[in-house]
């Protein structure tokens, strides 16, 4: 048993290394086991724990992961976090996610690092030590169940849009480029609706602001950021068109 233990943890560390753009998932509780189940498909993953059950079963499925604590900069780099696109820091302590937000950032200037609050009162430390964005999982439920009661029919289509594994509505953020035949048209100019079938539902611009329903004359420019509702194969041509890849 030993041998074959060896040969899974040095093939896992050969994989581990071949990674670019991953994610890196730290803490593999009851938040993490639905966070790896929700993007395995679209992203390649990295687990980092240090309870040895669940280490072992992580083996048994061939699911990449390192037993270790991930507030360790050893442990980040042995999961490739300089060439990581994202981190998620869901452990279940506060000064834990804390520490892992500051540690990764030093490490990586550019990752895209999501973070669990249980105290949504350490929401601001975690901001200040690296996080970009911040998330407290209690709060997004007590709002969803009151949702629930209150606008029954809303949480019903955010359920079916949210859900696109099971169906074929989703919902995308999609980047212009500045090749694309979007750039500097409008909305309507544009005719995203008669080519692809999808509703723009919001438009992010460079700064940071968000444009919610966008009018018809509304232009689109490049580095906009399209929050698109739509069928898979419609996305996927909007995609393309953003892109530059097909012309409009």
């Amino acid at each position: 048993r030993h041998t074959v233990e060896n040969f899974w943890g040095q093939r896992m560390k050969k994989e581990i290394k071949k990674l670019k753009e991953h994610c890196i998932l730290c803490g593999f509780g009851r938040i993490g086991r639905h966070i790896y189940e929700f993007i395995k498909s679209e992203i390649p993953v990295v687990i980092i724990e240090k309870d040895k059950e669940v280490i072992e079963e992580l083996k048994e499925k061939k699911i990449l992961c390192i037993e270790g604590d991930a507030t360790c900069e050893d442990v980040l780099i042995e999961a490739g976090i300089e060439k990581a696109k994202y981190l998620v820091a869901s452990l279940g302590e506060d000064a834990s996610n804390l520490y892992v937000t500051l540690t990764a950032r030093n490490l990586n200037p550019e990752l895209y690092i999501l973070s669990r609050a249980d105290n949504p009162q350490v929401e601001k430390k975690l901001y200040q030590a690296g996080a970009t964005k911040v998330v407290t999982p209690h709060l997004i439920g007590a709002r969803k169940m009151a949702l629930s009661l209150l606008k029954p029919n809303v949480v019903d289509f955010m359920e079916i849009a949210s859900h696109s594994f099971h169906l074929d509505l989703q919902i995308e953020e999609i980047k212009i480029l500045s090749n694309s035949s979007l750039a500097g048209k409008t909305i309507i100019e544009s005719k995203i609706r008669d080519k692809t079938k999808a509703i723009i539902l919001a438009i992010k611009r460079a700064d940071g602001t968000m444009l919610f329903n966008p009018l018809p004359d509304t232009v689109i420019n490049s580095n906009d950021i399209l929050i698109a509702l739509g069928e898979k194969d419609g996305l996927e041509i909007l995609d393309k068109l953003a892109k530059g890849e097909i012309k409009s």
